[in-house]
Protein backbone atom coordinates (compact mmCIF):
# COMPACT_ATOMS: atom_id res chain seq x y z
CA UNK A 1 0.00 0.00 0.00
CA UNK A 2 1.28 3.09 -1.06
CA UNK A 3 0.10 6.41 -0.35
CA UNK A 4 1.10 9.81 -3.32
CA UNK A 5 0.89 13.61 -1.81
CA UNK A 6 0.56 16.18 -4.46
CA UNK A 7 0.33 19.52 -4.74
CA UNK A 8 2.48 21.46 -2.18
CA UNK A 9 3.91 24.73 -2.83
CA UNK A 10 5.59 28.28 -2.21
CA UNK A 11 2.15 30.66 -2.04
CA UNK A 12 1.55 33.94 -0.38
CA UNK A 13 -0.92 34.75 2.53
CA UNK A 14 -4.68 34.56 1.84
CA UNK A 15 -4.17 32.15 -1.25
CA UNK A 16 -5.62 28.83 -2.08
CA UNK A 17 -3.72 25.73 -2.66
CA UNK A 18 -5.18 22.16 -3.05
CA UNK A 19 -3.60 18.74 -1.83
CA UNK A 20 -4.35 15.59 -3.37
CA UNK A 21 -3.35 12.11 -1.95
CA UNK A 22 -3.56 8.84 -4.03
CA UNK A 23 -4.13 5.35 -2.20
CA UNK A 24 -2.92 2.32 -4.14
CA UNK A 25 -3.02 -1.59 -3.54
CA UNK A 26 -5.03 -4.04 -5.16
CA UNK A 27 -7.10 -4.47 -2.21
CA UNK A 28 -6.81 -1.32 0.37
CA UNK A 29 -9.72 -0.01 1.07
CA UNK A 30 -9.43 2.50 3.61
CA UNK A 31 -11.94 3.48 6.16
CA UNK A 32 -10.95 6.63 7.28
CA UNK A 33 -8.14 9.00 5.26
CA UNK A 34 -6.35 12.18 7.05
CA UNK A 35 -4.67 15.14 6.54
CA UNK A 36 -1.76 15.73 8.69
CA UNK A 37 0.96 18.28 9.05
CA UNK A 38 4.54 19.41 11.03
CA UNK A 39 6.04 22.47 10.95
CA UNK A 40 9.69 22.39 11.60
CA UNK A 41 10.93 21.91 15.20
CA UNK A 42 7.33 20.89 16.45
CA UNK A 43 5.18 17.69 16.43
CA UNK A 44 2.96 16.22 13.95
CA UNK A 45 -0.81 17.67 14.42
CA UNK A 46 -4.23 17.03 13.11
CA UNK A 47 -5.72 18.74 10.30
CA UNK A 48 -8.63 17.30 8.54
CA UNK A 49 -9.89 13.49 8.15
CA UNK A 50 -12.92 12.21 5.88
CA UNK A 51 -14.41 9.18 6.43
CA UNK A 52 -14.78 7.55 3.12
CA UNK A 53 -18.31 4.82 4.61
CA UNK A 54 -20.25 7.86 6.21
CA UNK A 55 -18.54 11.18 4.36
CA UNK A 56 -18.32 12.29 7.37
CA UNK A 57 -15.17 15.37 7.66
CA UNK A 58 -13.24 16.05 10.35
CA UNK A 59 -10.99 19.04 11.02
CA UNK A 60 -9.07 21.18 13.51
CA UNK A 61 -10.23 24.15 15.15
CA UNK A 62 -7.09 25.96 13.39
CA UNK A 63 -8.06 25.20 10.24
CA UNK A 64 -11.67 24.96 10.49
CA UNK A 65 -14.16 27.49 8.02
CA UNK A 66 -11.10 27.42 5.43
CA UNK A 67 -9.86 23.95 4.40
CA UNK A 68 -12.06 21.70 3.33
CA UNK A 69 -11.37 18.26 2.76
CA UNK A 70 -12.91 15.77 0.41
CA UNK A 71 -12.61 12.17 -1.40
CA UNK A 72 -13.26 10.22 -3.83
CA UNK A 73 -14.55 6.79 -2.85
CA UNK A 74 -14.16 4.99 -5.80
CA UNK A 75 -10.13 6.03 -6.56
CA UNK A 76 -9.24 6.00 -2.76
CA UNK A 77 -8.44 9.56 -3.51
CA UNK A 78 -8.52 12.76 -0.93
CA UNK A 79 -8.42 16.31 -1.22
CA UNK A 80 -7.61 19.17 0.45
CA UNK A 81 -8.36 22.54 -0.40
CA UNK A 82 -6.81 24.93 1.94
CA UNK A 83 -8.23 28.70 1.44
CA UNK A 84 -6.87 31.87 3.41
CA UNK A 85 -3.71 30.67 3.98
CA UNK A 86 -1.76 31.82 6.49
CA UNK A 87 2.22 31.75 7.18
CA UNK A 88 1.76 29.62 10.28
CA UNK A 89 -0.35 27.06 8.04
CA UNK A 90 3.22 26.27 6.76
CA UNK A 91 4.21 23.30 7.20
CA UNK A 92 4.90 19.74 5.62
CA UNK A 93 1.66 18.15 4.91
CA UNK A 94 1.27 14.07 5.08
CA UNK A 95 -1.83 12.19 4.05
CA UNK A 96 -2.50 9.12 6.28
CA UNK A 97 -5.37 6.26 5.85
CA UNK A 98 -6.48 3.71 8.22
CA UNK A 99 -8.67 0.28 7.14
CA UNK A 100 -9.06 -0.13 10.85
CA UNK A 101 -13.11 0.85 12.39
CA UNK A 102 -12.04 4.66 13.70
CA UNK A 103 -14.33 5.70 16.66
CA UNK A 104 -14.34 10.00 15.92
CA UNK A 105 -12.57 10.43 19.23
CA UNK A 106 -9.34 9.26 17.65
CA UNK A 107 -9.35 10.82 13.96
CA UNK A 108 -7.44 13.18 15.40
CA UNK A 109 -4.52 10.98 16.61
CA UNK A 110 -1.50 9.98 14.76
CA UNK A 111 -1.32 6.40 16.37
CA UNK A 112 -4.52 5.71 14.56
CA UNK A 113 -3.62 5.60 11.39
CA UNK A 114 -1.73 2.67 9.84
CA UNK A 115 -0.38 4.04 6.25
CA UNK A 116 1.44 7.33 5.65
CA UNK A 117 2.41 9.64 2.62
CA UNK A 118 5.49 10.68 1.96
CA UNK A 119 4.67 14.37 2.28
CA UNK A 120 4.44 17.51 0.34
CA UNK A 121 5.69 20.96 1.56
CA UNK A 122 3.25 23.96 2.01
CA UNK A 123 5.01 27.46 2.39
CA UNK A 124 3.03 30.38 3.04
CA UNK A 125 4.91 33.35 2.77
CA UNK A 126 3.57 37.06 4.72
Amino acid sequence: VQLQASGGGLVQAGDSLRLSCAASGRTFSPSMMGWFRQARGKEREFVAAFSRSSGSTYYADSVKGRFTISGDTAKSTVYLLMSSLKPEDTAGYYCAASQRYMPVLRTTRVEAYDYWGQGTQVTVSS
